[in-house]
């Protein structure tokens, strides 16, 4: 008899952190459905990348701010893990997703305030509580916040705040959902250089050296960091470890 692999979903799995986190979740055997937003054919070459660790992959487009669009996304998810998966449920979800937005408490819009909400809080409470149904008993959820809700860094009050609120719900979702077994951690990146909020820690020289400078491990985070953290919390060793906020920032701001 085949043993099925169990299987991650993670949103935004295309490029960047969320790339990286599924290339290093496929290495450990496990079956990877990525979400992207515009990108389909960088998805699509994302799940070919995937597919050359022996596992399955595939791709589907999610806007998590659009929250009316779940139930559609999920009945799809339902299809294609019969159809790609042979099987009827997932075992980890990866909340992702995200955009940077670089404002000053006093200068931001509502409308910036109202999108980050929608993408960082309202729209991953709502995506994992409608996800519960197809979680499988005794799975994970991984949640991403940011170095920035432990230290303030002028510019991202409205960002950090979201971050913030997801550390708090990470702890609720560990606690009810203790029950069935699944467990909820919460993983917080400090600065990287990817294509995060425009590149800026990757294409401006002058703060990557500040950031660098006052990083114990004396620079700045690569995607390489980040995504065998997430995979670790997706293996049998971390099964003890469960409503944790854990940073992954090198030593920033000591």
């Amino acid at each position: 008899m085949e043993v099925q692999n169990k299987i991650a979903l993670i949103t935004g799995g295309s490029r960047g952190l969320g790339k990286n986190a599924a290339l290093k979740i496929a290495s450990k055997g496990i079956d990877i459905i990525l979400t992207y937003q515009s990108q389909k054919e960088e998805a699509e070459n994302t799940v070919e990348e995937i597919k050359k660790f022996g596992v399955n992959a595939a791709a589907l487009q999610l806007n998590v701010a659009d929250i009316k669009t779940f139930d559609s996304f999920f009945i799809e998810i339902e299809s294609i893990l019969k159809s790609v998966f042979k099987t009827d449920k997932f075992d980890f979800l990866i909340n992702n997703a995200g955009i940077g937005v670089h404002a000053s408490f006093a200068e931001t819009t509502e409308d910036q305030f109202d999108n980050l909400v929608n993408i960082h809080f309202k729209g991953t409470f709502f995506l994992t509580q409608k996800a519960l149904p197809l979680l499988n008993d005794g799975s994970g959820i991984i949640n991403v916040s940011s170095g920035l809700a432990r230290f303030a860094t002028p510019g991202y009050a409205a960002y950090a705040a979201m971050k913030g609120a997801m550390e708090t719900l990470t702890r609720y979702q560990a606690k009810e959902l203790g029950a069935r077994g699944i467990r909820s951690n919460i993983i917080a990146p400090g600065a990287i250089e990817t294509d995060f909020g425009n590149g800026l820690v990757r294409d401006n020289q002058q703060i990557n050296t500040v950031i660098a400078s006052q990083t114990a491990l004396g620079r700045v985070g690569l995607p390489d960091d980040i995504g065998g953290v997430v995979a670790f919390l997706c293996s049998e060793d971390a099964r003890w470890i469960n409503a944790q906020r854990i940073e992954v920032s090198g030593g920033m701001f000591l």
